[in-house]
């Protein structure tokens, strides 16, 4: 068994403590793909009723994304756009794009933690809501690439005859997007 910490409570902690937290930390941070990935499998062979399950619909998205010539970033952002399906019923960009924070630009964050209500253009008047909900968003300089977004690579990925990339042509793009953070309160005792 590796040494722990003995404090009971975070303001007793010291120096030393740190010194055997922050290693398991690191591992921890380096095991986050295979995490992510392995969260993003739980997809598979998920209906909820639509003509794909949520990893083809996921894994369409980030082809689509990635033959409009996209770039990596962008390409996991299209990935992993809905990977808080199972566990944010009503919220699922939100919990994307917290795991996605760390390692994007804000005008992607913005794309992934939006998404949802842009996408809502397409349906939500079937199920009662207003579908000009994205409309609120208008002064966000990040809308038209979220509506974009939504109609060139979210929307049109529910096809059942689309045959996308494989989830193992992505996992190098995760690996490396995952590797370091570009922003965090973290950033410089984690190098």
């Amino acid at each position: 068994m590796n040494a722990r910490a003995t404090f009971t409570r975070m303001e007793q902690c010291t120096k030393e403590d740190w010194s055997l937290i922050v290693p398991e930390a690191m591992k921890m941070a380096r095991s986050l793909p295979d995490r992510v990935l392995d969260h993003l499998r739980l997809l598979d062979g998920d209906f909820g009723g639509f003509p794909v399950d949520r990893l083809t619909h996921s894994l369409q998205t980030a082809t689509l994304a990635l033959n409009d010539g996209r770039d990596e970033e962008y390409v996991v952002c299209a990935l992993l756009h809905d990977i808080g399906d199972t566990l944010g019923s009503y919220n699922h960009p939100d919990i994307a794009a917290a795991i996605l924070k760390p390692f994007v630009s804000e005008e992607n964050l913005w794309m992934v933690q939006h998404h949802g209500v842009f996408q809502g253009y397409n349906f939500f008047h079937h199920i009662g809501l207003d579908r000009h909900m994205r409309d609120a968003f208008k002064a966000s300089p990040h809308y038209d690439r979220t509506a974009e977004f939504v109609a060139l690579y979210d929307n049109p990925a529910f096809d059942p005859q689309f045959r996308a990339l494989p989830l193992s042509e992505f996992e190098p793009m995760v690996r490396r997007l995952m590797a370091a953070p570009k922003q965090s309160i973290y950033k410089a005792a984690m190098q």
